[in-house]
């Protein structure tokens, strides 16, 4: 069979198994859990033009002259004439490393689906590479519109890794107007605690017609509850409000009414909205229980200690929080118990401790148990990137010192790192050759070390991946090359060596010399 064909089959059978994957078992995604905040605004010819003066809620039904004017939200319409969002980017190619025409020749349709079928589940160096095409700066795809669709599934990914704070910047940076983009903008706003501007802004937005549910909430929180509950009895009225909601609004407006009664049973669906209008009533939901999103709502001083180094555990080695927090909250009380996150805390500070002494010995004792610690949370290259430096320049023996060793190479200064060591085995020596991109004489012990050989062999990339870059199409291109590489990292390891080929023919060769090390040292299923 061809070489070309079987490139093309193997990127096929990628595909199918990304997609099996989102269908058994894969967190939601983002779309399954947003707000239902607004609605996209249509025109009724049943309905009169709101009074402005009246707050945009007082509509009287045309085909019945006689009726009585009935409440509802205001619906407006707009046409959109503006370039599509699809340009919208935080970073420029002088740190992406990526061509402003990264989209340019490929269709979006095309685009937006590849975005979304990459897994959540991606080694820290892969997961990288992929936020960083997320924001890239990029000239729009073909077939690109003003609702921007690939914006809109960069956004959603954004959210299912965790990256509201990208996220947030990338819908500021877009200005979001239509329903679709302020719905995602209210959540991360939700989210990180900033509702009460975004209602404020969401008043302001004739663009954007608030729900009964996103009406009631920002009417509450402006302190009209008057409004708000007049709002609701319209919602029940017309049979707009379900029992679900109606319940919850009707705890939220007026909570002393329901002193003493049982809890409300967990909402089949919660979204942002509900999560803080759940928390605002005293029955919050357990984060732990939701999207990764979710976590960031734990962040905040107002939750319990351990209910932070939680999330940010879990937020850490999705690469969704710097691993300064970690550190952070890991050093900021004493255990107040044993087992778990407490024994992970209490392992962390004594080795932060005899670190910040320089107490080589103490360093010694602590190492590999704050290791195990870090591989428990899998926050390995987190806390690699906050120590690894240091580690490098002490004089550790044995056991510890080859600890360090791999614990360097995780860090961002691997390079330097490698040039420092003299290897005491052949596993050390074919990592520092790697870390040093010099592996063109080596070949490798194992299906994973041939692999990685393989991968930095000079061939180039398979033919169905060539010919899209030979296309300009370098952004589809990455999005196809980084499947291979999940899909590879967890199975089998030849697509690991196509997806280097890849990276390297795309001159992203830090990128796959970080990935192929944690690729080796990490060694783990995903």
């Amino acid at each position: 069979m061809p070489k070309g064909v079987i490139a093309l089959a193997v990127l096929l059978m990628v595909s199918g198994v990304a997609v099996a994957q989102e269908n058994s078992g894969q967190p939601l995604s983002a779309i399954d859990w947003l707000s239902r905040s607004v609605e996209t605004p249509m025109f009724d010819a049943g309905l009169a033009p709101v009074d402005p003066l009246n707050g945009g809620l007082t509509v009287r039904r045309l085909e019945e002259p006689g009726a009585a004017a009935v409440l509802l939200p205001s619906i407006s319409v707009s046409t959109i004439d503006t370039a599509s969002p699809d340009v919208v980017g935080l970073l420029p190619s002088a740190v992406t490393g990526f061509p402003r025409t990264l989209w340019s020749s490929s269709n979006e349709e095309v685009l937006t689906s590849l975005v979304s079928e990459v897994p959540v589940s991606l080694l820290p160096g892969l997961r990288d590479l992929y936020l960083r095409l997320l924001l890239a700066e990029a000239d729009a795809p073909i077939g690109a519109g003003p609702e921007g669709n690939l914006f809109l599934a960069q956004v959603d990914r954004l959210l299912d890794l965790g990256a509201i704070d990208q996220a947030d910047a990338l819908l500021e940076a877009a200005d979001p107007t239509t329903p679709d983009q302020f719905r995602r903008w209210f959540d991360v706003a939700l989210l990180l605690g900033t509702e009460d501007f975004a209602c404020a802004v969401m008043r302001d937005k004739p663009d954007v017609a608030p729900t009964y549910l996103g009406r009631i909430f920002c009417m509450a929180r402006g302190g009209d509850w008057h409004t708000a509950a007049l709002i609701l009895n319209t919602g029940r009225a017309l049979g707009d409000i379900t029992e679900e909601e109606d319940a919850l609004l009707s705890r939220f407006l007026d909570p002393d009414l329901y002193a003493g009664e049982p809890p409300l049973p967990i909402p089949s669906r919660v979204s942002p909205l509900i999560f803080r209008m759940r928390e605002a009533i005293g029955e919050g939901v357990p984060t732990s229980m939701l999207p990764l999103a979710f976590a960031h709502a734990d962040l905040r001083e107002t939750a319990g200690w351990r209910a932070q180094l939680e999330a940010a555990e879990r937020l850490a080695r999705n690469g969704a929080v710097n691993e300064n927090l970690l550190q952070a909250l890991y050093t900021a009380h004493t255990p107040a118990a044993s087992g778990g996150v407490w024994d992970r805390a209490a392992a962390f500070q004594a080795f932060d401790a005899a670190l910040r002494r320089r107490d080589t010995e103490a360093i010694a004792a602590t190492l590999p148990a704050a290791w195990t610690a870090m591989r428990m949370a899998r926050t390995e290259v987190g806390f690699a990137r906050l120590y690894g430096r240091d580690l490098a320049g002490l004089p550790l023996q044995g056991d510890t010192s080859r600890l360090a060793f791999l614990i360097g190479l995780l860090s961002q200064d691997s390079t330097q790192i490698a040039t420092m060591r003299q290897p005491t085995n052949e596993t050390e020596a074919f990592l520092r050759q790697l870390a040093l991109g010099d592996l063109a004489t080596t070949q490798g012990q194992t299906l994973r070390t041939a692999a990685i050989a393989a991968g930095f062999d000079g061939a180039a990339p398979p033919d169905a991946l060539a010919a899209l870059l030979a296309e300009g199409k370098s952004g589809e291109a990455l999005l196809r090359g980084i499947r291979l590489l999940a899909e590879g990292s967890v199975g089998d390891p030849s697509l690991v060596s196509q997806g280097l080929r890849l990276l390297r023919a795309m001159g992203l060769e830090a990128d796959a010399r970080r990935i192929a090390l944690q690729y080796l040292i990490l060694e783990r299923p995903l």
